[in-house]
């Protein structure tokens, strides 16, 4: 997983509440066994005008040019800026897959789904949470400026956008992770001498439990 120290990019202002994972990558995506590919089926029944599967290349399609992601320059954004609630619904990873494809690294919102935001950490994405009179102000400084760009500094925390800085919140178990781009499994294997070491002593004064 590639590690999040800093990042800095054009924030993508989705100025709506409780964006759930359907809406992110709907029902049809969930058919492919990779993990990676989704970025063109971001926001799907928005971003196009005509009906998509998974084996539908996103270049024979017709865009909508009224959807955001369709338009400069977000369609080279990294940063959403979105409402309260982002990410609701169902838990497919997918949908962190398809915002990960597209190059976002970053999530704004004064809140999120709660499995959603794990799915996130485990993909190397910051889900960053803001109170929602900040959140507010950034889309105030996103529509006065028509092009609005973040940094995020992972190590310290903090969000700078025009002349603002933010100090957010970051539990330091996960900020440790995103800094060094350690999902479960990888946070898991970090302490495999000491698993090895558990199991060998167990068999030892349990061989029972080994025994087929």
């Amino acid at each position: 997983m590639q590690p999040l120290i800093e990042h800095e990019g054009i924030v993508i202002p989705l100025n709506r509440a409780n964006i759930d994972t359907d809406m992110l990558l709907p029902k049809q995506y969930l058919k492919s066994l990779e993990s990676h590919g989704f970025g063109g089926f971001l926001f799907d029944d928005e971003r196009y005008l005509d009906p998509g599967e998974i084996d539908t290349p996103p270049a024979s399609r017709r865009e909508n040019p009224a959807f955001i992601l369709n338009r400069e320059p977000y369609r080279h954004g990294s940063l959403v800026l979105a409402q309260a609630n982002f990410g609701c619904g169902s838990s497919r990873e997918h949908a962190v897959w398809a915002l990960r494809d597209f190059g976002v690294r970053v999530v704004i919102a004064p809140s999120f789904g709660d499995i959603f935001r794990s799915n996130c950490f485990n993909n190397g994405m910051l889900p960053l949470i803001l109170p929602q009179e900040d959140v507010d102000r950034l889309f105030a400084m996103s529509e006065a400026r028509g092009e609005l760009r973040a940094r995020v500094d992972v190590a310290r925390r903090t969000l700078e956008a025009g002349d603002r800085r933010w100090v957010f919140e970051l539990e330091e178990g996960r900020r440790q992770r995103l800094l060094k781009g350690l999902d479960d499994i990888g946070e898991t294997l970090r302490h495999a001498e000491r698993i090895r070491a558990y199991e060998a002593e167990r068999q030892r004064l349990e061989p029972w439990v080994f025994r087929s």
